[in-house]
């Protein structure tokens, strides 16, 4: 029977595996959850050491997008209670990324609802990342602004665009099932026109919206086919007002199993804990980080994330490091004395459980 230091060893020599052995891995007993996750570790800190690269999002465009992704609170006929605009000047863009830039950020992620961006939208972008990368030369700018017409991957790039973000998000056979206003192709097509273009592909997953283990297979793939730089792993926030409302199939063991079977398929390749981990992994996020090398910093698109601050903290105390940043240790600076105990044995006070 096939190990996961086994697996480990396999990624370690660039291999990818089987079927079956990442059967075995999302199948795995919560029982050898923590030997999973120290086999997974083992090739993550062989790449990568201990950095952890920051990513902060800007959401430059939000809502009343006209697909009908059912995953997205942005969606057609959504009755999620976002905020909504539209597309934010470069000044105000520029200020936005500056503060993920100041608490660490190596990359900048400009996000657009829609379908797909006009010719028009691709030009009002260059004057906004011509100011990010006058002001912050060495940060990466990647953008996600949905499909991509003939010619707009080219004119990204011209415009400073490092990287492009179009996730997968699930397997070919399923997608359906969540959209109908395009196609798996058409994402697949948008991913290959990026990095034909000569932008650094990032493309991954979304998980938690009832899809089997083959379904996860299948998708990790399908990406794997499309060589991407970077694989963002997203869990579901089944916002209200979405067809996936009140859809919780997740645990932390079995988000720490699909990071674990992510990175041997990805064992050299940026994976980033993305969208929804706070709400699903919880206290398991530090076990996640010693899988995944990448985490978004503070909020997402349309939902709150856990503060900056805390995600430093947290990849302090996990004995990590930012990528870029010095030597860090977990600061205590802040941090309230004990209390001393006023309820339980010796008072009227009921017990803290």
């Amino acid at each position: 029977m096939t190990t996961f230091d086994s697996l480990a060893e396999k990624a370690l020599r660039g291999l990818t595996p089987t079927r079956d052995e990442l059967l075995r891995v999302l199948k795995g007993s919560d029982d050898e959850l923590m030997e999973l996750v120290a086999a997974a570790s083992r090739v993550r800190h062989h790449h990568f050491g201990r950095l952890v690269k920051l990513n902060y999002l800007v959401n430059v465009k939000s809502g009343l997008c006209p697909e009908d992704c059912s995953y997205c609170s942005q969606r057609l006929g959504s009755r999620a209670g976002i905020v909504k605009y539209t597309w934010l000047d470069p000044d105000r863009t520029r200020e936005l990324a500056s503060h993920g830039v100041a608490a660490g950020a190596a990359r900048v992620c400009l996000v657009a609802s829609g379908r797909g961006p006009t010719d028009r939208d691709v030009g009002r972008l260059a004057p906004t990342v011509e100011g990010i990368k006058r002001d912050h030369p060495d940060v990466e700018v990647c953008a996600c602004l949905g499909l991509l017409s003939e010619g707009q991957a080219d004119r990204l790039r011209e415009a400073g665009v490092d990287a492009y973000n179009h996730n997968l998000n699930t397997s070919e056979e399923r997608y359906s099932d969540i959209c109908t206003t395009h196609d798996f192709a058409d994402r697949v097509a948008t991913v290959r026109s990026a990095t034909h273009a000569g932008l650094s592909p990032c493309s991954g997953l979304i998980v938690g919206m009832g899809e089997s283990d083959e379904d996860l297979i299948d998708a990790l793939f399908a990406l794997r086919e499309l060589e991407p730089d970077s694989v963002p792993v997203n869990f579901l926030m089944p916002f209200e007002g979405t067809p996936l409302e009140g859809t919780w199939e997740l645990t932390p063991p079995r988000c720490l199993r699909i990071l674990a079977a992510t990175r041997f398929v990805f064992p050299d390749v940026e994976v980033r804990l993305a969208g929804g981990r706070e709400m699903h992994l919880r206290s398991s996020q530090p076990l996640g980080l010693h899988i995944a090398d990448s985490i978004f910093l503070g909020d997402y698109l349309t939902s709150e994330g856990q503060a900056g601050r805390d995600d430093l903290a947290m990849i302090a105390d996990a004995g990590l490091r930012v990528r870029g940043a010095g030597e860090e240790t977990a600061s205590h600076e802040g941090q309230a004395p004990p209390r001393a105990r006023r309820r339980g044995a010796g008072t009227d006070l009921p017990p803290n459980v």
